[in-house]
């Protein structure tokens, strides 16, 4: 049956979206396989992701998956048997072609082409991990024998082992109901070709049941109307079954029950499996006789009342089993990002028409019309927060990706390290995640190749051989905290001054706290590695590090101590698209300010200006705070208050004052991006709509945070 272009492009994106999915957890599968290789259920896994993708590729047409995917299977399934060991060799290579998958699909959908040179390599390796003897074996039938004719020579397959009693005692029957949905044919799943996979798994008994097939004039010739009942008598145990039903769970009905054959048989049981009766027959005959509740009432045994209260608890048992059973089929969907993005951005333009609503309400005092605002500011409140939530993912997701990344990276420059995580439960917002990838990936790559020192140096200095990098994540109120951690040699923060001094990032005579020297490390250009290399010295990474993070308007700290360690922190925010903000006035203008930067705020009048003789410093609690007049900066005309407002502000663990003319107060912002054309205006990183319908800018408090310390160093320069 051939699908129409359009619907088989649905298809196949589906299919694209599943096997990247398997694929992710394919990875970390065989990363924990590789450090418990006996662990059956990871084998499973493995082994379920391979055969699922097999089966997907060559139904919707990725036969080039389909045939190299096949191979792999093969080992596992001698993996799962126990004729081949787990061990680094098989990962590595599994790991391999597993990223060969992915540039298939990637080639598939438009990328860059496939090596194919590369997958006959694969292919090779997994091959030599074969059992000689298996080899030989299948060479020759394959020379010797016709393929249909192999695969329905049952008795030889199910007793071809070397011992023959242990193969006989692990025999067992089962009986299998098969029935797929009326759609199946659509999806392109051939139910004929999974009951010939069957039969190679040993005797078979097939019942074909046709008894829900319609009249001519009914029937839809796309449908599949038929199911059947089989009976398969095996030595390759319950899950080999399974696994020929698995990438069509979805759209079949299946139960598989093991046949006890020391149990004595009902006649219907036996008439059905020697094709005698069908189902339908047995159970027609088996309507003719009277129900218990009949049977009950015509002895007296209990009245008409006493039969209906236990119909009633049947039939209440029954609706909950089903709830139950439908609530747990539809707990999750897959949805496209792309909707998901809509809809969060409609939820905030209607955040914005509600508070609209409820400023109109308050200021024409109409009691029904302010209850109404009311009931619909809750409802707003709860839609935001349970779509919002919906963009929430535990930063697990992002955890897992590392692993891969410690592995290799450890393997390429000859060091043991280890991954260690805590808190893969905390959530964050989707877009954190996705833009959270690249730093990270920056500063594990900087904690393996400068961080971790290689093993006999470590055994020298008394620690254990292998390293350790620790990921842990914590929430702090409107944030994460996520610690990056190594146990390796620290930073030595007069190696850091030495650097900056030679490449003139700093003068001889500045003074410098261990924190501040900590951040030259975020300079443009600096690099403390003595040679370049593939992992890091280039003088890339750490400042790329920075602008992410500062894009993403969240901080990052350093702290680290020679022969013990570093520790690197990320302060994020949960989410991008609603932050809590202090909403200002300057020069009859709004702005609004990140409300977790904000410390405080204090007043500064002229007087206070004059003692600082033109330096914009003021005092706050015996520390000296540099700040921004942000009339000057926004070159504001109208005359200023006599008395200003200074909105203090920390920003990696610094100081700095925004000098506005009003506080107005809290305010929740969804944020607007800038167009292109103000993407020049670096002091702002974003905009929002006020119940009005102003606009009103929201500040980046770490691009202002550098224009206050640059404009104090310039004025002490000055003077």
């Amino acid at each position: 049956m051939n699908l129409g272009v359009s619907e088989m492009d649905n298809h196949q994106h589906a299919y694209r979206e599943e096997a990247y999915e398997l694929l992710t957890e394919l990875e970390t599968s065989l990363l924990e396989l590789e450090e418990i290789p006996d662990d059956e259920d990871q084998i499973d896994r493995v082994f379920r992701a391979m055969h699922t993708i097999k089966g997907s590729s060559a139904m919707f047409g990725f036969d080039e998956i389909a045939a190299f995917t096949h191979d792999i299977e093969t080992v596992f399934d001698r993996v799962r048997s126990g004729d081949i060991l787990v061990t680094k060799e098989l990962v590595s290579y599994s790991l391999e072609a597993r990223d060969q998958i992915i540039a298939m699909l990637g080639a598939s959908s438009g990328g860059d082409p496939v090596d194919e040179s590369k997958s006959d390599v694969i292919i090779e390796k997994f091959k030599s991990l074969l059992p000689q003897n298996l080899d030989q074996h299948t060479d020759s039938d394959e020379q010797t024998s016709d393929p249909d004719e192999q695969t329905f020579d049952s008795d030889e397959q199910m007793f071809d082992d070397t011992d023959n009693n242990s193969s006989i005692k692990n025999v067992a029957s089962y009986r299998i109901r098969f029935k797929p949905h009326e759609k199946i044919f659509i999806d392109g799943t051939d139910p004929f070709q999974l009951i010939h996979e069957l039969h190679e798994l040993g005797d078979m008994t097939v019942v074909a049941q046709t008894d829900t097939i319609p009249t001519l004039d009914q029937i839809i010739p796309e449908n599949c109307y038929m199911h059947w009942d089989i009976i398969l008598t095996t030595n390759q145990g319950l899950e080999a079954i399974r696994d020929i039903f698995i990438f069509i769970e979805d759209a079949c009905e299946l139960s598989i029950d093991i046949i006890d054959d020391i149990e004595e048989k009902k006649l219907g049981e036996i008439l059905i499996e020697r094709k005698d009766i069908t189902t339908y027959t047995l159970l027609q005959t088996l309507n003719q006789q009277k129900r218990l509740g009949e049977m009950l009432l015509d002895s007296k045994a209990v009245n008409q009342c006493q039969i209906n209260s236990a119909l009633a608890e049947q039939n209440h048992i029954r609706q909950m089993k089903e709830k139950r059973n439908y609530e747990s089929q539809a707990s999750s969907i897959r949805v496209d990002a792309t909707k998901l993005d809509i809809l969060v951005d409609l939820v905030g333009e209607l955040v914005t028409v509600q508070a609209s609503l409820s400023q109109k309400a308050t200021t024409i005092e109409d009691p029904e019309l302010l209850a109404i605002a009311e009931q619909v500011e809750r409802l707003t409140a709860d839609l935001r927060d349970n779509t919002m939530g919906i963009r929430m993912l535990p930063i697990s997701t992002t955890f897992s990706k590392f692993k891969r990344l410690i592995r290799d990276l450890s393997n390429e420059l000859g060091k043991d390290v280890v991954m260690k995580t805590e808190g893969g439960t905390t959530e964050l917002d989707k877009k954190v995640i996705e833009r959270l990838n690249d730093p990270m990936v920056h500063i594990i790559r900087n904690s393996i190749d400068h961080g971790i020192e290689s093993p006999d140096i470590r055994q020298k200095s008394g620690k254990n051989k292998t390293g350790t990098i620790s990921l842990v994540a914590i929430h702090s109120g409107a944030n994460v905290l996520i610690k990056i951690s190594d146990d390796g040699a620290g930073i030595d923060p007069e190696a850091i001054r030495n650097v900056a001094l030679k490449k003139g990032i700093i003068s001889p005579d500045i003074e410098l706290s261990e924190n501040e020297t900590y951040n030259l490390l975020f300079a443009p250009g600096f690099s403390t590695a003595k040679t370049i290399s593939d992992v890091s010295g280039r003088g890339v990474g750490m400042d790329v590090v920075k602008s992410s993070i500062d894009a993403l308007r969240g901080s990052i700290d350093i702290d680290s101590e020679i022969g013990v360690g570093t520790t690197i922190t990320l302060k994020l925010p949960l989410t991008l698209a609603i932050i809590d903000g202090l909403l200002v006035d300057i020069g009859g203008e709004f702005y609004v300010i990140p409300l977790p930067a904000v410390e405080e705020c204090i007043e500064i009048s002229n007087n206070d200006r004059n003692k600082s003789k033109g330096r914009n410093i003021t005092w706050v609690r015996d520390e000296i705070v540099p700040y921004i007049p942000l009339r000057e900066l926004f070159d504001v005309e109208k005359p200023p208050p006599e008395i200003e407002q200074v909105v203090i502000v920390k920003v990696d663990n610094t100081h700095i004052g925004l000098v506005v003319d009003n506080i107005i107060g809290e305010y929740q912002t969804v944020i607007k991006s800038l167009g292109r054309i103000y993407q020049s205006a670096k002091e702002f990183s974003g905009a929002t709509i006020l119940a009005d319908g102003s606009v009103a800018l929201i500040l980046d408090v770490h691009r202002l945070s550098q224009l206050a310390v640059d404009l104090e160093q310039e004025v002490l320069e000055l003077n």
